[in-house]
């Protein structure tokens, strides 16, 4: 799919690709999504570009993500998408700055960008170009990946509270997936302030965005945030990491209690499985067995050593 962006319309349109088709000369940002290689192609003829593949996206090496070519500057960046899912993902999102146009290529739909987009055809930018746009963009990302983190936040603080309430209304299982999902969020989040911070960390220096003074002040607003978002994203996986061990130590502690329990029982439960024994093996030459108080006697010492060593147990505070 291709969506244009011009300085003479409200908003984002979708044009009808052709054979002849050409870019309007008022096209400030083209927006590439999940295109086919024949949109690929014809976009590449009509600004002249060599526009990086799915393939070429993919790629986790610097020089492969951040380069120049022909004028313009390619950059990529890994996006957090499917947050709200049992598994949140990256998608790469490559941002090219080729004099006064944007083009965006992008297979996901981040939240951010259907913010923006919303943004736009309600209250387009006057006198933008693409720099701007990639700005506004990415400002849009960073605020999307805060408010993922302070969601991701409430969540561990709310396991917190479960884990150490006593008594416990959720089962460890619950308590460990959702650990386990603030986890992976968590580091999604990270990885992609990591990518952010190499992507505007170049942007700051493409000639687009230094010659203009407001857009490098938000450039390095924008370092600033994405930094204290990583560390807070670092902050917010230790605490999970010990959440995830005090879990773990409780799972311990509890079995360990449940063994022990079974312990003293067996432990007292073999004086009167001995008494039973000796007056089950029915020798002939045995006097209890023609006593009348035999039986009474056996079960009453059978009683008394189990109660003996319980109450013992007790007293030591063994369970």
């Amino acid at each position: 799919m291709l969506k244009l962006l011009r300085r003479s319309d409200a908003g984002l349109e979708c044009p009808l690709l052709t054979d002849d088709w050409r870019v309007p000369s008022d096209t400030v940002w083209i927006d590439l999504i999940e295109p086919t290689r024949e949109e690929e192609l014809m976009v590449e003829k009509a600004v002249g570009l060599s526009l990086p593949t799915r393939e070429d996206m993919a790629e986790i090496e610097a020089s492969s993500r951040i380069y120049q070519e022909d004028g313009a500057s390619f950059m990529t960046a890994s996006i957090l998408i499917n947050s709200d899912a049992d598994l949140p993902g990256l998608a790469p999102v490559t941002f090219v700055l080729a004099g006064e146009r944007l083009i965006t290529i992008r297979y996901g739909e981040p939240r951010a960008f259907i913010a923006f987009a919303a943004q736009v055809e309600l209250q387009p930018p006057p006198h933008s170009d693409g720099a701007m746009l990639m700005v506004g963009i990415l400002d849009a990302v960073v605020d999307r990946v805060a408010d993922i983190l302070e969601r991701t936040a409430a969540e561990v603080e709310s396991v917190s509270a479960t884990i150490f309430r006593t008594p416990r209304t959720n089962g460890f299982q619950a308590i460990i997936n959702r650990l386990g999902r603030a986890q992976m969020t968590g580091a999604k989040a990270r990885e992609s302030l990591v990518s952010l911070s190499r992507l505007v960390g170049y942007a700051g220096i493409t000639g687009q965005v230094e010659m203009n003074g407001d857009l490098a002040d938000r450039i390095k607003t924008l370092q600033r945030d994405i930094q204290s978002l990583t560390d807070h994203a670092g902050y917010l996986s230790g605490n999970v990491t010990f959440l995830l061990d005090a879990a773990l130590g409780l799972i311990n502690i509890e079995q360990n209690s449940i063994i022990k329990m079974f312990s003293v029982f067996t432990v007292a439960l073999l004086p009167p499985t001995l008494i039973g024994a000796i007056y089950g093996m029915n020798f002939e030459h045995m006097p209890e067995l023609r006593w009348m108080g035999g039986y009474p006697l056996a079960l009453g010492l059978m009683l008394i050593s189990a109660v003996l060593p319980l109450a013992w147990f007790r007293r030591k505070g063994w369970f």
